[in-house]
């Protein structure tokens, strides 16, 4: 009787300690699963942040690719360059993208210039950027078919050099910024400073774009005035220097020459012949003025660069459409004297401002220099 009440004792604890075993191993994978299921949501959890971090990354990190050609190594044309640099270089860092910038000067050379767009479009580039009436035309014609983006900056007539249908509503895959020259202006300036000036001298290049219309409204102011005016042109460097000698001899009283690439390459060479002639060069930008001309009259090339790199930016960043992109425009106010040349035609820089004052919105002081950086060291 009592072995076999001890028999059930035993049997008793025996299930006892089986259940608990039972029971411990069923709680064990119970938590091992739900450690398990929440491994995988953290696991799920940082998956989705990290495509997000990724998302983000990528959206603020975009990177654009764009061409950049100037016609001609000049004052003008190289301070547009170096402030579309400075700015997209400034948007880089504000909106945290990266900007690169394949540039190249073609140096008025047009197979050279075609070459240079060649290779944009070989690159894919999302944007081209010319410089000048002649790059932006021939970059218009590379993308009739690819409808690549193209901002052109300083182009004085881009509707009459047919870039664009209107100022307002550009209407293809071609928009940018215009220097336009109020011709009208530079002329009151002369008589202005000379109100009995008999004849004045007309130098440009003829296959600029950029002096054809304002070299014609000149034409008609003088016209109207009664005034004798005496036409030089030159396409080189040689001819430049040629035609400024020969307006010397033409005794003219004044020398007008508008936005030209061709004469404001040439300036360095020939300011010294008008102003030992007594001959006050009135020109069509400020650079002229730096390069040894007595006035440089128009847009201001620093400004105009800037607002060209906004407007490439918001086309590359915003999905702005060229088409519908009015060209920029500015005010032609200012008028910049070279105080050395005024010295040397024997006129009070004072008196001179004055008498400039009521034409422009603006009269500022510059000496020659090659550069506008050189001013600057």
């Amino acid at each position: 009787m009592k072995l076999r009440n001890v028999f059930a004792m035993i049997t008793a604890a025996a299930m006892t300690l089986s259940l608990a075993a039972c029971s411990g191993q069923s709680t064990a994978s119970s938590t091992s699963s739900a450690s398990s299921d929440s491994s995988s949501s953290a696991a799920s959890e940082n998956s989705v942040s990290s495509e997000k971090s990724t998302a983000s990354e990528e959206s603020s990190g975009a990177s654009y690719t764009i061409g950049i050609c100037n016609y001609v190594d000049d004052a003008s044309l190289n301070q547009i360059v170096e402030n579309i640099n400075a700015r997209l270089a400034e948007i880089e860092s504000e909106q945290g993208i990266t900007i690169n910038v394949k540039y190249d000067n073609c140096n008025a050379d047009a197979n050279v210039m075609n070459q240079i767009i060649a290779n944009f479009a070989a690159d894919n580039v999302d944007l081209m950027v010319g410089v000048a009436t002649p790059v932006a035309m021939a970059m218009q014609s590379a993308t009739e078919d690819s409808k690549t983006p193209v901002v052109f900056a300083a182009v004085s007539d881009p509707v009459g050099a047919g870039l664009v249908a209107s100022l307002e509503e550009p209407g293809s895959n071609v928009t940018g910024s215009s220097d336009n020259l109020d011709t009208n202006s530079v002329m009151n300036l002369i008589f202005a400073q000379n109100p009995d000036a008999k004849k004045i001298g007309l130098l440009y290049d003829v296959g600029q774009d950029s002096s054809t219309a304002a070299i014609e409204h000149a034409k008609a102011y003088l016209d109207d005035k009664g005034v004798e005016y005496v036409e030089r042109t030159a396409t080189t460097a040689e001819e430049v220097a040629l035609a400024a000698q020969a307006l010397v001899s033409d005794g003219v009283d004044a020398v007008f020459t508008p936005t030209d690439n061709t004469i404001m390459k040439a300036e360095l060479a020939i300011y010294e012949t008008f102003a030992d002639a007594g001959i006050p060069h009135y020109t069509g930008a400020d650079s002229f003025a730096l390069n040894g001309a007595f006035l440089g009259y128009g847009v201001d090339y620093a400004n105009l660069g800037r607002e060209t790199a906004d407007m490439i930016a918001s086309i590359l960043t915003e999905g702005k459409d060229p088409a519908t992109t009015p060209v920029i425009t500015f005010d032609n106010g200012t008028a910049t004297v070279n105080t050395e040349i005024c010295e040397k035609l024997g006129l009070d820089f004072d008196t001179v401002s004055e008498a400039f004052a009521p034409y422009c919105t603006r009269v500022e002081e510059i000496t020659t220099a090659e550069s506008f950086s050189d001013l600057e060291s």
